[in-house]
């Protein structure tokens, strides 16, 4: 049955305000190609191609691998300037910074990249630079496969195919609750990830360590150990939120 968005329905007059609200909705539950954005919302499709492109061409919008419209990365980046659990992840990566010696860092989903929201790097020694707001890979990287291991299979499906990880992988982070990747994102760096989850049960975010090959090649007990208590307190925090 085709679903109609109402822009008569609690409109401000603007009409092509209301429209672009109407796209970012039907968008913001699932991407969609033109052809089921039209389906969704029943704009025309010349005004919702013309509407999608301009939202796209100010990262509002972008699309997936398959083409289709989804939310951008400028969403995420101003969701982060006001994201009340910022001063939290800060806490956590520097304490799992001073802890280990390495780069720490606290990532979640953003559409089909992973968000960087927190950061701390040693004052020397190898760094694994990641800037705070910044928008990496969801197909390498410890935190990555973290991220993805416990979406559904049917979206997992979609990552691996262009992954450096496998399926089997996902099973083995399932299975011991923690990822491990040599090498995957950038040459000469290892990372270990561990997920932060909510009551129910869902991945919130991926916390991390990663550095040199000859710190983090294999990882510790000491280093999961640290990474596990930290991903605790960062999701006992978001509950009380």
């Amino acid at each position: 049955m085709r679903h109609q968005y109402h822009v008569v329905d609690n409109s401000s007059r603007v009409g092509v305000i209301d429209k672009t609200v109407v796209l970012l909705d039907a968008i913001s539950q699932r991407p969609r190609s033109l052809a089921e954005l039209v389906e969704a919302t029943g704009i025309p499709r010349p005004t919702a191609h013309r509407l999608a492109l301009a939202l796209e061409a100010h990262q509002l919008l972008e699309r997936d691998s398959d083409g289709r419209f989804m939310i951008g990365t400028r969403p995420s980046r101003w969701a982060l300037s006001v994201d009340s659990l910022r001063a939290l992840a800060d806490e956590v990566v520097i304490a799992l910074r001073d802890e280990n010696g390495v780069s720490a860092q606290v990532y979640r989903r953003a559409g089909d990249e992973r968000l960087c929201i927190a950061a701390a790097e040693p004052p020397s020694g190898l760094r694994d630079t990641v800037p705070v707001g910044s928008l990496l890979t969801m197909t390498a990287g410890s935190a990555a496969q973290v991220l993805v291991a416990w979406i559904p299979a049917e979206e997992r499906a979609r990552f691996l195919r262009d992954a450096a990880y496998s399926d089997a992988d996902l099973t083995l982070v399932r299975e011991r609750g923690w990822a491990h990747s040599l090498a995957q994102r950038e040459p000469g760096v290892a990372s270990l990830s561990v997920p932060a989850t909510n009551v129910h049960g869902e991945v919130i975010g991926a916390v991390s360590l990663s550095g040199p090959v000859d710190r983090l090649g294999r990882p510790t007990t000491s280093q999961r150990t640290s990474l596990l208590a930290a991903a605790r307190r960062f999701a006992d925090a978001h509950q009380n939120i």
